[in-house]
């Protein structure tokens, strides 16, 4: 007896993600867990993710910097990346790695406004993570009491946190004074 089924009908190929719509919505993620958390609207995805305030020429005061739009005190600067599920955190002591070219980006934009830079990043299947500076994270911000994971490389120092973690701190750690522009 011949088997004659096209099993090739049975299982459709599966549509392909766009890499730039799943960041856009992961964006928008992050912005829903904020304003839940603070309770306010004031947090948006930035018009062209971050590249808004380099291509459009805006006075100081209306200039946007990083993947959010955050309320005035608000102390972070955040940079958001979804997908790379071909990056192991235990490659981070490596600089070849694409996580500290998202750092030296979330570093560059934090200082042009006078926040604290956070990069929040969210592989497939796995937490979110926020990484924030080490010295800022331990001296200033005093995060303590929750799980976190150390990386360096020569003077880049950092923490890795599970984004959730974060959340249920004290607002003390997310808002502050006026921002230095």
């Amino acid at each position: 007896m011949e088997d004659n089924y096209d099993l090739k009908k049975l299982r459709k190929k599966p549509k392909r993600k766009n890499s730039r719509a799943k960041g856009h919505t992961f964006e928008r993620d992050v912005a829903k867990l904020l304003n839940d958390r603070f309770n306010t609207t004031e947090f948006s995805r930035t018009p062209g993710s971050g590249a808004f305030a380099t291509t459009h020429s805006l006075p100081a005061h209306l200039k946007i910097y990083g993947d959010l739009i955050t309320p005035y005190k608000f102390r972070y600067c955040i940079e958001c990346k979804k997908g790379y599920n071909n990056i192991n955190l235990y490659s981070l002591y490596n600089n070849s790695t694409e996580v500290w070219d998202f750092l030296r980006q979330t570093v560059k934009d934090s200082e042009k406004c006078g926040k604290i830079p956070m990069l929040i990043m969210k592989q497939d299947r796995k937490p979110i993570l926020a990484f924030i500076p080490t010295d800022e994270a331990e001296t200033n911000l005093k995060i303590k009491g929750i799980t976190y994971m150390s990386i360096s490389y020569e003077t880049d120092k950092w923490n890795i946190y599970q984004f959730g973690d974060l959340l249920g701190l004290n607002d003390s750690v997310w808002l502050g004074e006026e921002p230095i522009i």
